[in-house]
């Protein structure tokens, strides 16, 4: 009864789950989606693509936009319709990602933009609720952004979250929960989790230094002190930190009157004692470590709406890439993370393994090829040596040949 009652319930939550947004990119993508302006007119805005990709599982499932040029800026946006809103509620956006290109430097992540977004105009600095997903730059940066906007300020996550940046697909997902927890998944499986308030600095300190209170003069906040009854050795400092160095010579050549008077060169000296210092003992005045009390801050004010948002209209990428390649798919934006699962194990897990197979098979056939091409190229100037030497000793034999009939022809 109490198992048929949990499944029950779980049915309910997961039928009663809204989605607020999908996208597969078939063929009418383009009906969905508005190129951003962005950029245009200096020539720099890159331009997306729907594409398969080079190995896959099946194609249909793989295609995605990709973006197509080197060293470019790509800003483009789909609508929310009707917008959607996660205030008491969970969110969950989901989306994939694949790096063919071997990416170096650029951003993989997608953007949950407001409601009235100028979507042919939409830029980097364009306001955003949300910013989440892989962001590659050489070996100093690889890791998952997730930025969200409170009172008009991003706030980048303190923790640092390692990307993926294999050529191969990933599943990106985000789950905020109204009671401002969150969990960062790639491929399903949690890779972060934690609360809102503690992993970014939406709100100021609860408690600060109390402003009234100082340290006090008199206070003794030193463990230990130099010994007053230690008293430096009056030879102490008798003994030289450098001497001459007893092996030295007095070079051959040297010229008293051309040189000057010939000095050894100096060496540490052995028996230098270093600097003297008193013994430490413990400082019978010690009070111990003062610590500053706190007290409630003023401009602190509790806040449970972070992370919530009522007007979520349209999702987004806004990207610069040096190198480009990258193949976006699969986004999910919904309320229950159960739905994002089936959708994330429809699409990725039902086809990951064929992907990989096509990948490594591709990539077996390039190897083969690039080997042949080795061989070849190897033997190819292995024939030009074999000619080459053959050339010579033809031109040797015609040499000598004619070197013969000139002795016989002076007999």
């Amino acid at each position: 009864m109490k198992l048929t009652l949990l499944l029950l319930v779980a049915t309910l939550a997961f039928a009663s789950a809204t989605t607020h947004y999908k996208e597969t990119f078939d063929k009418d993508w383009t009906s969905r989606w508005v190129t951003s302006d962005w950029k245009k007119a200096d020539g720099t805005a890159g331009e997306w693509k729907r594409t398969a990709g080079e190995w896959y599982d099946d194609k249909e499932a793989a295609y995605g936009i990709q973006t197509s040029q080197d060293a470019r800026f790509y800003a483009i946006s789909s609508e929310i319709s009707p917008v959607a809103s996660n205030v008491g509620k969970e969110l969950v956006v989901q989306f994939s990602v694949r790096h063919p290109q071997k990416i170096d430097c650029g951003g993989g992540y997608i953007k949950l933009l407001p409601k009235g977004t100028d979507q042919k105009n939409f830029n980097g600095d364009s306001p955003y609720h949300i910013m989440f997903g892989p962001d590659v730059c050489g070996t100093s940066t690889k890791r998952v952004h997730v930025i969200f906007t409170y009172k008009g300020k991003n706030h980048l996550i303190k923790k640092n979250i390692p990307c993926e940046t294999g050529q191969l697909t990933h599943v990106y997902t985000l789950v905020v929960r109204p009671d401002q927890t969150y969990e960062v998944r790639i491929d399903g499986e949690v890779k972060e989790s934690g609360n809102l308030l503690e992993d970014w600095d939406f709100l100021p300190a609860k408690t600060i230094k109390d402003p009234s209170v100082s340290k006090p003069k008199d206070w003794v906040d030193e463990a230990q002190i130099d010994d007053p009854n230690e008293v430096k050795p009056a030879d102490w400092d008798a003994t030289p930190k450098q001497i001459p160095d007893p092996e030295a010579e007095k070079p051959e050549d040297w010229d008293d009157e051309a040189d000057g008077e010939w000095e050894a060169p100096q060496i540490d000296n052995p028996e230098y004692k270093g600097e003297w210092k008193p013994k430490k003992i413990a400082n019978p005045a010690y009070k111990g470590k003062w610590t500053h009390p706190e007290v409630p801050n003023p401009e602190y004010v509790e806040d449970k709406t972070i992370g919530q948002y009522g007007d979520i209209g349209a999702v987004g990428f806004e990207l610069w890439q040096v190198k480009a390649g990258s193949i976006f798919d699969d986004i999910i934006v919904t309320d229950n993370w159960s739905e994002a699962k089936s959708f994330l194990d429809e699409t990725w897990g039902k086809h990951h393994a064929g992907e990989k197979a096509a990948f490594d098979a591709a990539e077996k056939s390039k190897a083969e090829a690039e080997e042949a091409a080795r061989k070849k190229a190897e033997e190819a100037k292995k024939s030009e040596e074999t000619k080459k030497k053959d050339d010579e000793e033809e031109e040797e034999e015609e040499e000598d040949d004619k070197a013969d009939k000139k002795k016989h022809d002076e007999l």
